[in-house]
């Protein structure tokens, strides 16, 4: 199976132009899939490392319309790459669930990841993503109750983001037969997975990727940007991004 990852940044850290050109390079170094989170102040499910983040880019003065705008020109440079947005329900809300949608649809978005407005419970969430053509992708835990997930699979969500342990992001994840047997039991489903939380080395690469569709890297690639001097050019950002990927794809670089 071949190898793909979904690659994770902040929109807005630690500026606008250091996370477009962290977003260039992560493309460059093989990233299949971006997830760009629109930062929040209260996250439920991020780790130290994308709260700092987070926080940063809300410091500097960070607003919805800044994201919207990267999304703009990452389109306008790799139409290919399909662009998801994570975003908590609070950004959502504001604007209102339906005009989301439909800004997310204007500006080329693939899917939605909103980890606490859950199947179910996503206040019409699901109906308005499916009237603007958008993959909301679900986030469940392998401890989910075999009940609960049929419910979400019974949903019909092509795609689910698996969280490969509960808590926060972060922390190194050690991968144990049961998620491994979790995740092949979804794909045997015909969802396709992506997989994710704590995954930084290309060992965990490797043994992940029989049994997803795509792996989720996230904290990781954060901290890359973070050991970056505030006064580095966004070219730093660009190449650190593209050389975190390369290594996790095991592909060699000058």
């Amino acid at each position: 199976m071949a190898e793909r990852l979904m690659t994770h940044l902040v929109a807005g850290y630690p500026t606008d132009e250091a996370s477009f050109h962290a977003a260039l390079g992560m493309i460059k170094g093989g990233a299949s899939y971006l997830e760009i989170q629109f930062p929040f102040s209260d996250p439920s499910a991020d780790g130290p490392t994308i709260q700092a983040a987070c926080q940063h880019a809300l410091d500097w003065g960070w607003k919805p319309e800044r994201g919207w705008e990267l999304v703009r020109r990452l389109r306008n440079v790799h139409p290919e790459i399909p662009i998801y947005i994570m975003a908590y329900a609070s950004l959502v809300f504001t604007p209102g669930i339906e005009q989301f949608c439909r800004r997310a649809k204007d500006n080329l978005v693939q899917g939605l990841i909103v980890p606490d407005l859950p199947p179910g419970q996503d206040e019409g969430l699901a109906d308005a993503a499916r009237r603007h053509e958008l993959d909301l992708m679900p986030v469940v835990v392998p401890s989910i109750t075999p009940q609960r997930l049929q419910e979400v699979l019974s949903a019909g969500f092509p795609h689910l983001y698996v969280a490969l342990r509960s808590g926060i992001t972060g922390a190194h994840t050690t991968l144990s037969a049961q998620v491994l047997a979790f995740l092949q039991n979804l794909s045997n489903h015909g969802v396709r997975v992506f997989g994710g939380f704590g995954i930084d080395t290309r060992s965990q690469v490797e043994v992940l990727s029989p049994h997803v569709h795509a792996i989720v890297v996230g904290s990781h690639l954060v901290r890359a940007l973070a050991r970056i001097s505030p006064d580095a050019h966004p070219s730093d950002y660009e190449t650190a991004a593209r050389l975190r990927v390369e290594e996790l794809l095991g592909r060699t670089h000058a």
